[in-house]
Parts: C-alpha cells; sequence; structure tokens
C-alpha cells in the first residue's frame, strides 16, 4: 500500500533531526509520496532541500500562495518564476484567492492568479487551488482559461456537494484532509456521492490536523486516518482507497 500526500508543507520543520523523524513516520504509515507546495520566494530553498534529501518521495511546486499577495506581488512572481529553471517542479502552487484574511487585496490576487494559471498551461503543468470564502472569484477566472491544459487540485475542499459536482465537472480533484474527521465540519455529506476516482488525499501539514490529534501540530504520517475515515465513508478497505488517489496524484502530477 501506498499514500500519497498531495500537499504538505512538512518542510517548514528547520530541524534536521526532527525532519528525519517526520519523514520516518510517514514511511511507518506507508505514506511515501509528498508533493510540496510553495508559498512565497523564501520557501523555495526549504522545498528544494527537502526534495533533494528524498527524491524518490518528496517533488516540489511552484506558486506565490494568495495570502502573500502583497504590493510587491510582481516582484515575487519574477523570483518564483526565475527558479522554475533550476529544479524540477510538478505543479504551479498553491495559487488562489483568499478572503478570509483581506478582502482588500482581491484584485491583486485575482491578477496573481490569472498569471500563474498562464504559467501552468505554458508549462503544461497542474495547478493546485487555494480556495477560501472564494469560490465563485475561483470559478470566474477558470472559466477565462478553460483549455485541454487546465487541470488540478482543489486543495482543502470543504465546499457544498454542488461546488464538489462543479469542481469535477471542469475535470479537477477533490483535495480531502483532515476536515473530514472532524465531527460536524459536514464534508462528508459533501462528498457522499463523490466517486474517489475523483478525490485526493492531503494533510497541509503542520494545519488541519485530523481527529484524533486535532489541536497538535499536523504531520504527514497522519493522512493515515484521513484515509482511513474516507475507506469507512465509502465502505472500501483504506488498501481500495490508497490505490485509487495515488493514482489519481499520478494522473495529475505525471509521476
Amino acid at each position: 500500500m501506498i499514500l500519497t500526500d498531495t500537499h504538505t508543507h512538512l518542510y517548514y520543520e528547520a530541524d534536521p533531526e526532527k525532519l528525519a523523524q517526520l519523514m520516518q513516520r510517514c514511511f511507518d504509515n506507508n505514506i511515501k509520496r509528498l508533493f510540496l507546495p510553495n508559498v512565497d520566494s523564501s520557501s523555495i530553498p526549504q522545498i528544494v532541500n527537502l526534495a533533494r534529501l528524498y527524491p524518490e518521495n518528496c517533488f516540489p511546486m511552484l506558486g506565490l500562495h494568495p495570502c502573500d499577495v502583497k504590493v510587491n506581488y510582481q516582484d515575487e512572481l519574477i523570483l518564483i518564476r526565475q527558479e522554475k529553471d533550476k529544479a524540477r517542479i510538478y505543479a504551479i502552487g498553491e495559487i488562489g484567492i483568499d478572503l478570509h484574511w483581506d478582502k482588500t487585496t482581491l484584485a491583486l490576487q485575482q491578477d496573481a492568479f490569472r498569471q500563474q494559471i498562464g504559467w501552468a498551461i505554458e508549462l503544461d503543468l497542474p495547478i493546485v487551488i487555494h480556495c477560501r470564502e472564494a469560490f465563485e472569484e475561483i470559478f470566474e477566472i477558470l472559466t477565462e482559461f478553460r483549455s485541454d491544459k487546465l487541470r488540478g487540485i482543489f486543495h482543502c475542499f470543504t465546499g457544498t456537494a454542488e461546488q464538489a459536482a462543479r469542481v469535477i465537472e471542469i475535470d479537477f480533484y477533490l483535495g480531502i484532509g483532515g476536515v473530514l474527521t472532524y465531527k460536524n465540519s459536514g464534508l462528508d455529506q459533501s462528498i457522499a456521492e463523490v466517486s474517489l476516482d475523483h478525490i485526493v488525499l492531503e494533510t497541509d501539514s503542520p494545519y488541519l490536523t485530523p481527529a484524533p490529534f486535532r489541536g497538535k501540530p499536523n504531520e504527514s504520517s497522519y493522512l493515515i486516518y484521513i484515509a482511513q475515515k474516507l475507506a469507512d465513508l465509502k465502505q472500501v478497505s483504506i488498501e481500495e482507497v490508497a490505490r485509487i488517489t495515488t493514482l489519481n496524484s499520478k494522473t495529475i502530477f505525471g509521476i
């Protein structure tokens, strides 16, 4: 059984010994594929280092997180774009729109999102979308860029069943994480009718820790609890969840 964490910031751990322990706990739980989303230019060296240490297990992305889209975002985009020629990347992400923390930067976020979708289409890479309180704004821009090359994941999907259907309709995948394990999240109902063929697993470590560790820092090894919850919901084995969601990740990322 091989599980894939399609979205983890495990590289935030700066202590080499603790990082090695985090990775070993992943391997002990059969989490052997980890995709690393970028947030800004300063996080790139951390991602590159982890991918260098575990080239068979860790796969980098490049992108500017919407919460890091500030007045200097064009400078950040230039720095991030320059990095694409220095190391192989597997997606543009995480990118998108976040209206939870700051609505005043919406126009800047929209422009940054459009530019980075353009990169993805140009480079024939998937995108990994951060969408918080901005579903319609995201969809409006995705509609502008409809293309056979436009594909990817709605990271940390927590929307309604109707929104899930709209995501699937444009051939994107739902990134399902720790929220699925929360007692009253309603996410189990939103994806009750969604086939595993449209789902990938993620932790968003160190955030959104699943039960039974909620309230503590998340880590990629906890993906096993999300996978088991999904298996229970779909009434299949965890091995079947691992097989299908990992296959989906290979389809998306090409590795």
